[in-house]
């Protein structure tokens, strides 16, 4: 009666263990999620504090383009107002869709193309928008990681014992693969 006793005792330590190691295995993928959007965030923010100087320098050449600079500023209200990260995604795109009907029409007027200062902070732009591309990358990666994780056998019963969901991945807008069009 004593070895059973001991074995089953055995089991329920391991089973405990595993639960335990699972659990932690989830808040650690959660956590390097969470971590990676700030990165995201922060080239965001990175940007955000671009764009100002950019239209600054382009809206005295482009009175006629108000409505570009209008959609740039309500696309980063949106982004900055966003509560989800759904929302903070959706925020994104609206910005990004602004922002390229802004460069294709810096890339139609020479005057803009030749100014130093529009072609310098174009210059940061496009190495912001590199590094934004790189750390969404990051982000769908652990994302990816951990929904697989979360939707195998065993992991997924403990996932869904202690509230453990899919998280999003973050995807382009629908037309994205479209250059903006432009008339002058």
């Amino acid at each position: 009666m004593n070895k059973v006793l001991a074995i089953v005792i055995g089991i329920i330590i391991v089973a405990g263990l595993m639960v335990f190691g699972t659990y932690n295995n989830l808040v650690t993928q959660v956590a390097g999620i969470d971590a990676q959007w700030a990165q995201v965030e922060t080239q965001y923010q990175r940007r955000f504090d671009l764009i100002p100087n950019l239209v600054a320098s382009t809206q005295g050449f482009l009175k006629q383009e108000k409505s570009i600079f209008d959609d740039i500023a309500k696309a980063r209200t949106a982004y900055s107002g966003a509560k989800t990260l759904d929302e903070k995604i959706a925020g994104a795109a609206n910005l990004e869709g602004a922002l390229g009907r802004l460069l294709v029409i810096v890339e139609n007027y020479p005057i803009l193309k030749s100014n130093e200062t529009v072609a310098k902070l174009m210059d940061e732009l496009a190495g912001t928008e590199n590094r934004i591309s790189v750390e969404r990358r990051r982000f769908n990666e652990l994302a990816q990681t951990y929904n697989t994780t979360i939707k195998r056998v065993p992991t997924n019963i403990i996932a869904g014992l202690f509230g453990f969901g899919v998280r999003p991945y973050f995807q382009a807008t629908i037309g994205a693969e479209v250059p903006p069009k432009v008339e002058l």
